[in-house]
């Protein structure tokens, strides 16, 4: 019956370069396993994102690869990225790192090397400007900030490569459980920043997986 629930998309890969992941929340361990299997039948490996570490326990004998702070697995065969990061995943502070790495596992999953570059929010802004020089060396950048989201702003008025703005759910109050990082990124003067949806780590690696496939196309 499961089976019946899932028809997962094997030809994405084809037509936009980017396959088709599982996103687990929501679903059953049938259901989940379902996805898995048709996935499997055309790829050796597929990307699981919002698996919960309890469900994740119900998954075990699938044998996954899982990572319970970015709540992403991964089922089959895969060998991860060993050339030099192309991609830097900048994290405002420590709470946002779970959703920042959801990113870093998701380009890791599609062959993108990346670094992370955790708590170097701009209340503390020596800390920005202690990497700038190296961060301007990366064509693509990742930002995940939640509260009011200034390190969109500042960063977009730091470096010249492209700026992925990762809003997400940290704080409190008028945070409004990411809103207000997400109207700080749209509303931003720095020129040129895209943004992903509130805590859309696996959306904003696919976005610079897009970016990335545009310039080696060319």
């Amino acid at each position: 019956m499961a089976d019946r629930d899932v028809k997962f998309d094997v030809d994405r890969i084809d037509r936009i370069g980017i396959p088709e992941a599982i996103l687990c929340e929501g679903k059953s361990p049938e259901q989940i396993i379902a996805g898995i299997d048709q996935a499997l039948r055309a790829a050796s490996s597929v990307l699981l994102t919002r698996l919960d570490p309890d469900l994740a326990d119900a998954l075990s004998p699938v044998g996954l690869d899982y990572d319970a702070q970015s709540r992403t697995a991964i089922a089959g065969t895969w060998n991860p990225p060993s050339d030099d990061p192309v991609v830097a995943v900048v994290a405002a502070g420590t709470s946002d790192l779970p959703v920042a790495r959801e990113a870093a596992r998701t380009l890791a999953f599609g062959g993108v090397a990346s670094r992370e570059y955790p708590d170097v929010g701009v209340a503390g802004l020596w800390r920005l400007l202690e990497i700038r020089d190296e961060l301007c060396t990366y064509p693509v950048i990742i930002a995940a900030a939640g509260m009011e989201g200034a390190l969109f702003s500042v960063l977009g008025g730091l470096v010249p490569g492209s700026i992925v703005a990762l809003p997400t759910s940290r704080g409190y109050g008028v945070c409004r459980n990411g809103e207000a990082a997400l109207h700080s990124a749209l509303a931003s003067c720095a020129q040129g920043i895209v943004a992903v949806n509130i805590d859309n780590g696996f959306g904003a690696a696919c976005a610079v997986r897009r970016i990335l496939n545009g310039k080696n196309s060319r």
